[in-house]
């Protein structure tokens, strides 16, 4: 049987591309070059969702915390090997009103409550890797996109590989930061991966996995 791989995540796992609005193809997508370069053995499960959080509802649109979707997720996907969560972009919008501490406690939320999902593991034993996402630019506060996001964004998502990798140690996690490989966003909105971001992060993570797995 392959050893599934479910990729949980927000708008930078789904795909989306700001320069057309529109969503990267099977061969642009890090979650699909995942797949592809770790072979047949490996089933990449694509769970990303553009705005979803850890764990914040959103006032605006339904549906998007990652704390209410993880146990239907999971559960569907069964027997899952690996767990790779990637979010918290989200979580710096201004309407939250989470630093990058509060945010990953979100994660730790999230992450203990995949844990508790004792019936997806296979042989019951939860493999989780935490992945910070790239940082904010600055400079998405010039962008269309700033005025939804609101202020103070950059700052927050700076902070998020320290606080993440705190929690990752502190529930037993693997721990990845995509700020280590993935050069630059794009310059549409400063905050989402190009397709040479994807390939760089899909690299990073095709050497990483398969240690995380044997």
């Amino acid at each position: 049987m392959k050893k599934h791989i479910v990729c949980f995540g927000d708008s930078n796992t789904h795909g989306y591309q700001a320069v057309t609005g529109g969503r990267f193809n099977e061969n642009e997508r890090w979650t699909c070059l995942l797949n592809q370069a770790l072979g047949n053995d490996y089933l990449i499960l694509e769970e990303g969702l553009s705005g979803r959080t850890t764990s914040f509802p959103d006032p605006i649109h339904e549906g998007l915390s990652g704390l209410d979707y993880i146990y239907p997720c999971l559960m569907s996907h069964e027997p899952v090997d690996l767990l790779i969560l990637m979010l918290g972009t989200n979580d710096t919008k201004e309407r939250f009103g989470a630093s990058a501490a509060c945010i990953a406690l979100g994660l730790k939320l999230l992450v203990a409550k995949a844990i508790a999902t004792t019936d997806c593991w296979r042989h019951q034993k939860p493999n989780i890797l935490i992945v910070t996402p790239k940082n904010i630019d600055k400079e998405y506060e010039q962008t269309e996109v700033g005025a939804t996001m609101g202020r103070g964004c950059a700052e927050k998502s700076q902070g998020l590989a320290e606080e993440y990798q705190k929690i990752a140690q502190l529930m037993g996690c693997h721990y990845f930061d995509a700020n280590q490989v993935v050069t630059e966003n794009n310059h549409v909105d400063y905050m989402h991966l190009t397709a040479e971001g994807h390939r760089q992060l899909a690299d990073a993570l095709a050497k990483l996995v398969p240690g995380l797995l044997a």
